[in-house]
Formats: structure tokens, C-alpha cells, sequence
């Protein structure tokens, strides 16, 4: 190993899809070694996000239609682990997953240890990650990604490695964990207004408003001049006005568009941005106004929906789904931080050892904006050339 970096270190590693028990700490996990490209990073924090509880407990299955608070196939391996055979298509692009694997995506931390080919610049610098895992001869190819966390070992670990050129310099005051919330769900929300071309002259209707993809998507499209409509529930209110929207309606209103017309004056939006999916499809698509966009990002209300082609079709909709983010968009969300155009929504922290509780507290949907782990701090590493060939 490295001058100074121990061969060993702590992690939270995933043996399996099911319950929390399929969770491992351990303590003696071999520290990886950075290869050709790669850069070694000690992690300072790692935020939570939806795909590291979806892959967990298989939900990406299409044999899965629940939503991800109540998924039958993780209670069914929970309660009784030999009924339930693995399923082949549980990874996030309906593949099989590979275990052991350390998840995590939304990684921080301090670059100490450089790959033969790596930029050297980068040494001693705290960066940021591009979850997204490109072919470098085509990095626009969807179907030569991946994805950080997944395909590969993650930040949920004292160490994780990746190509440095995932790897994002950030000058910024926020605090670790405070940059810990950016990764997933900025880069998600941004690349659905990207998706459905959102501008000034849009009103955007967000659901999920207080989850970390929700808040992002009103400051985010706040940021291009447009006009927010959030759903949320009661509970979260105070905090969601904290984010400025132009209006705030229940979370699950019986009629979305008498709801709309009372709080706005309008019973039609140009966008929907929806993470939720569920029951409230069809009303969702029924407020968008003729040539409207719908753009999806997540399910967490229930992945089966029902959908009248004639709404679809007479309005002349555009749907657009949103997972795949495009090369040079996670630098332009490093420099919104860094120039403090969006900010930082942590809910809560906890260490890595504390994880269960952590995804826990992720899947009660009592928080606001994005829950943070961090692992034990190696306060005698000192930053080191790699000599690995």
C-alpha cells in the first residue's frame, strides 16, 4: 500500500438485495488501490440518495410494483430470506447487480493518492464526484454508463477511488457534509429542466417538493427565471416556503386542478417534474396546458401507472424520462455552488457505522432536503504520489 494510507479501512458494503441486515460494517475492508486514471480520495461524507434503498431491497425489479416505502419483495426477504430467489434485474438499468458492492454516490473528500495518468493538480484537493461513469471514447453513450456506487465502489468508506476525470475541485465555505447533498439529486434535477427545456416563460409544477430531488428542482428552476408550484405535505410547509415558491398545495389533493386554480388563479402548468409517479399520475398529466412537458425522474409513490392516450395525444405532451446525465452538466452544477446560486438542505447526519438508521430516517420522508453519513476521519493520512503502474 500507499506511504501512510492503511491497507485497511472501514465500510459499509451491500451482500445482497433484502433488508438492512444485508448491510455489512466492517472494519478490515482492503483499502483500494487507485489504478492508471484513477485518483485515491479519503471521504469526508456521503449523502444518501433513492437508488442506494432501490438497489438494496431489488426494487428495480420489474417483478416490483409497490413504492419504495413499501416494497413486498425487501419485507418478504426480510421476514424470510429463503423464499425470495435474487432477482436478474434489479440493478438501476434493469440488470443484475454484483455484490459485494460499497454503495454511495454522493461522495466528498480529500484527493490523497494519484494514478500514473491522473492530473496532478488534483492532489490535496477537496472534489466532488460525477456519479456518472462514461466511455471516454464516446461519453455521451448511455449505454456504456454507469454509475458511482453501483458499477463500482462507492463513498460509503473511509477510501473509494474513480477516474479523475469524475473528479470536481470545489472551492466553496460549505462544510463537508453541507456538499454532501449536491451530487445525486442536483444533477438529477437539473437534467430533467434540461430534459423538458424548461425557461422564464415556464411554470413548473414539483412534487415531492421537500425530498433532496424536490427542493433542488425549485431552486434549480428558480435559477432559469421560471415559476414553481410545489406539493408537499402539511407538516413540511414551513419549510418548503423557505425555498420560495410561488405557491404550496397539499401533497396528495383530491382535485389537483381545483387545488391549483384556488392557490394560483390557473388551473394549467406548463411543466410537471415529478418524482413520485403513484396515483397522482393522472391528475398530474391532466393540468399540464396543450404542448405541456412531463419529465420523471423517479417512482417512489408506485412505478404502474395508468395513462389516457388521448390526453397524451389531443394535448400534444411531450414526456421525457430523465436518469442519464450529460457530460458537462455536473460542472456546471459545481459552479452554481461554488458561486452560491443553490444551497445546501441537510436534514441530518450520522456516522457510517450508523447507516441503517440513516436510510431509515431516508424512507420515514419526515425530513427536508438530504440526509448525510461520514465516515471516521484518518487524521494521520498525509497526501501521496501513487506509484502503481
Amino acid at each position: 500500500m500507499y506511504s501512510d494510507i492503511p491497507p485497511v479501512m472501514q465500510a459499509m458494503v451491500l451482500t445482497g438485495h433484502g433488508g438492512y441486515e444485508k448491510l455489512k460494517f466492517v472494519t478490515d475492508c482492503p483499502t483500494p488501490q487507485p489504478g492508471l486514471d484513477d485518483v485515491l480520495i479519503e471521504v469526508h461524507a456521503c449523502g444518501l440518495n433513492n437508488t442506494d434503498i432501490n438497489v438494496r431491497t431489488g426494487w428495480y425489479s420489474k417483478s416490483v410494483v409497490t413504492s419504495t416505502g413499501e416494497n413486498t419483495r425487501n419485507h418478504a426477504i426480510e421476514n424470510d430470506p429463503g423464499d425470495a430467489s435474487p432477482p436478474d434485474d434489479a440493478g438501476w438499468g434493469g440488470t443484475s447487480f454484483r455484490f459485494p458492492r460499497i454503495q454511495g454516490a454522493d461522495a466528498v473528500g480529500t484527493v490523497v493518492a494519484l494514478g500514473r495518468n491522473a492530473d496532478p493538480s488534483l492532489l490535496h484537493k477537496r472534489v466532488l464526484i460525477d456519479t456518472w461513469l462514461r466511455d471516454r471514447d464516446d461519453p455521451s453513450d448511455m449505454n456504456k454508463s454507469g454509475y458511482f456506487g453501483s458499477e463500482i465502489d462507492g463513498g460509503f468508506a473511509q477510501y473509494t477511488k474513480v477516474d479523475y476525470r469524475n473528479v470536481h475541485p470545489v472551492n466553496s465555505s460549505l462544510t463537508h457534509a453541507e456538499l454532501a447533498t449536491f451530487a445525486t439529486s442536483y444533477a438529477t434535477a437539473e437534467n430533467m429542466l434540461s430534459r423538458a427545456q424548461v425557461s422564464d416563460a415556464d411554470t413548473v409544477l414539483v412534487t415531492g417538493a421537500s425530498g433532496g430531488v424536490g427542493s433542488a428542482l425549485i431552486q434549480l428552476a428558480h435559477r432559469r427565471g421560471a415559476r414553481v408550484i410545489a406539493l408537499c405535505g402539511e407538516r413540511k410547509r414551513p419549510l418548503v416556503e423557505s425555498l420560495g415558491p410561488q405557491a404550496i398545495l397539499p401533497r396528495s389533493p383530491d382535485n389537483l386542478e381545483r387545488a391549483l386554480f384556488e392557490a394560483t388563479g390557473d388551473r394549467t402548468v406548463s411543466v410537471v417534474a415529478d418524482v413520485v409517479g403513484g396515483e397522482m399520475f393522472g391528475q398530474l398529466v391532466g393540468v399540464l396546458r396543450r404542448g405541456g412537458r412531463y419529465t420523471c425522474a423517479g417512482a417512489i409513490a408506485g412505478p404502474l401507472v395508468s395513462l389516457d392516450l388521448r390526453t397524451f395525444y389531443l394535448n400534444d405532451l411531450t414526456f421525457t424520462g430523465a436518469t442519464f446525465v450529460p457530460p458537462g452538466m455536473f460542472a456546471s452544477l459545481v459552479s452554481y455552488i461554488e458561486s452560491g446560486q443553490i444551497k445546501p438542505l441537510l436534514a441530518e447526519t450520522f456516522s457510517l457505522e450508523n447507516l441503517h438508521d440513516a436510510q431509515r430516517m431516508f424512507l420515514a420522508k419526515t425530513h427536508l432536503g438530504n440526509i448525510v453519513v461520514e465516515p471516521e476521519v484518518v487524521s494521520s493520512v498525509a497526501p501521496t504520489m501513487s506509484d502503481n503502474q
